[in-house]
């Protein structure tokens, strides 16, 4: 294989590692986003959904459409008087019919929150090694130079070493912020979703208080 075709072969390497650092940085901007308008949203909700004097009271709250929101109507839904046609979705009595609904959103707002960090493990995972082909791409690239010169002094072999070694460290320079990304937000899901799985037990015991009713108390409806 010709010199020529070594370079390129580390040069798109190179293209390639910039383009996991162009993806990496889009993906920790979108899920910062994301993760800000949930946690305000949620904040938010809540809040409302506390001050309410009642659960038919809080099935009117307009408070945005986050998470704990969705998770919500969806149990507001459950709430609902069913129609008569019965079906495996609404089979069962009406706690099981509540605490599958609410699980299913949760799996739901679960799945939404995962978007981009499987693409955060991988980047963070295989950059270093993709550098390091690079690398040793290059270093054989190097090699050739210095046989064909024949002599294999310092200014013959410092330059293409140094040059392939670029590859290394920009493979890692993209890796650890890829892997902190990811980290920091898996951590994040897990304390959005554990907020979540304490408001839907909450939803749950308000739901039998009420006896699964989402009337209004008579003084209110007149």
């Amino acid at each position: 294989m010709s010199a020529l075709s070594n370079d390129h072969i580390v040069t798109w390497t190179l293209y390639a590692l910039i383009a996991f650092s162009v993806v990496t940085w889009t993906v920790v901007l979108l899920k910062l986003l994301q993760h800000l308008r949930a946690s305000a949203a949620n904040r938010g909700y809540t809040r409302a959904f506390w001050a309410a004097p009642n659960l038919a009271a809080a099935a009117d709250i307009k408070a945005g459409q986050g998470p704990a929101a969705r998770l919500a109507a969806r149990g507001f839904e459950a709430l609902r008087p069913a129609s008569d046609t019965q079906d495996l979705e609404h089979a069962g009595d009406r706690r099981d019919l509540l605490e599958r609904c609410l699980r299913q959103q949760l799996q739901r707002e679960r799945r939404s929150l995962e978007g981009g960090l499987t693409l955060l493990a991988s980047i963070g995972s295989t950059s270093p090694f993709v550098g390091l082909f690079g690398t040793v791409w290059g270093i054989m690239n190097a090699l050739q130079d210095i046989t064909k010169a024949g002599s294999a002094s310092l200014d013959v072999v410092a330059g293409p070493i140094g040059e392939a070694l670029i590859a290394t460290a920009i493979g890692i320079a993209v890796a650890v912020p890829a892997v902190l990304a990811y980290n920091f937000f898996l951590r994040r899901m897990k304390i959005i979703s554990a907020d979540l799985e304490d408001f839907a037990t909450d939803f749950v015991n308000l739901a039998v208080k009420t006896a699964w009713r989402l009337e209004r108390p008579a003084a209110e409806r007149h």
